[in-house]
């Protein structure tokens, strides 16, 4: 006989929250000076994921393509700005380049998953489109931040052979092709260490979602393959766009190294502020 998976009351989730109190009893016994940012970290979990579910709840029931694609843009914008706030080094325009490499890839390969390999009809089910854009989504992000953040570390530690390799006539590209490698790299990494140890190590999010809801555990490994290979693709693709679109705007046409239109986080917070 098969459990059922038990509805979870609010007296249920309490008891759940209580356990950050050991984040925090750990926190001040060992002086980290944690305890609010862990209450404020606790409270948006709850608020966000609340809110989040009465809007699905009400896209669900709805179900047409002019309610769930204005929820996916949003959640694209929300994923573009984030992946943009990475760094202690920024520069005019990053928004722009961490929103476009992050849409593309992760609308473009997302649009494969759901037409090509899973098929689903009508396309815009939410059922399925939300949760693997959010997946695809969260983990594009990561890499692109990852890309971008070492882009301009790299290029800012190397800057005297970046200026040599040019003035000795190399063309923008020669000059910055090991930073922008290492910042490929350095984006693509958590996708690998993620795919090594999945279904060793971890159970992931949507096989664990698809078991508990009764579905064929084979069934359920096949499906989280399928997201696998989709979060590689996008994380991938939107790494390297990311990376090329901080080289287009850090290197001229003329094959100079703009170096001041890199600056520190918090100099452009107060010119900005």
């Amino acid at each position: 006989m098969k459990g059922v998976l038990q509805d979870l009351s609010l007296w249920d989730v309490g008891l759940a929250a209580l356990l950050i109190v050991v984040n925090g009893a750990l926190s001040v016994a060992l002086k980290l000076d944690l305890e609010r940012k862990l209450a404020w970290a606790a409270l948006r979990t709850i608020t966000q994921l609340l809110a989040i579910g009465y809007v699905l709840g009400w896209v669900f029931s709805y179900g047409r393509w002019f309610v769930v694609l204005p929820l996916m843009i949003v959640m694209t914008l929300i994923a573009g700005f984030a992946g943009a706030q990475r760094g202690a080094r920024t520069y005019l325009g990053q928004r722009v380049d961490s929103i476009a490499s992050i849409w593309v890839s992760s609308w473009l390969i997302g649009a494969v998953g759901l037409f090509v390999i899973i098929r689903i009809h009508p396309w815009y089910e939410p059922q399925y489109a939300i949760p693997i854009l959010g997946m695809i989504l969260g983990n594009t992000l990561t890499g692109v931040s990852l890309g971008i953040e070492r882009m301009t570390e790299e290029l800012t530690a190397r800057r005297d052979r970046v200026d040599m390799a040019l003035a000795l006539g190399a063309t923008r590209w020669e000059a910055a092709q090991g930073p922008a490698r290492e910042a490929v790299r350095a984006g693509m990494i958590p996708t690998l260490n993620q795919m090594a140890v999945v279904g060793v190590v971890s159970l992931p999010g949507m096989m664990t979602g698809q078991v508990l809801a009764g579905q064929s555990p084979l069934q359920a490994v096949r499906y989280q393959i399928v997201i696998m290979f989709l979060i590689a693709a996008s994380s991938a693709l939107g790494t390297v766009g990311a990376v090329l679109l901080t080289w287009s705007r850090l290197f001229s046409k003329e094959h100079r190294f703009l170096a001041t239109r890199l600056v520190e986080r918090t100099r452009a917070k107060r010119a900005t502020g």
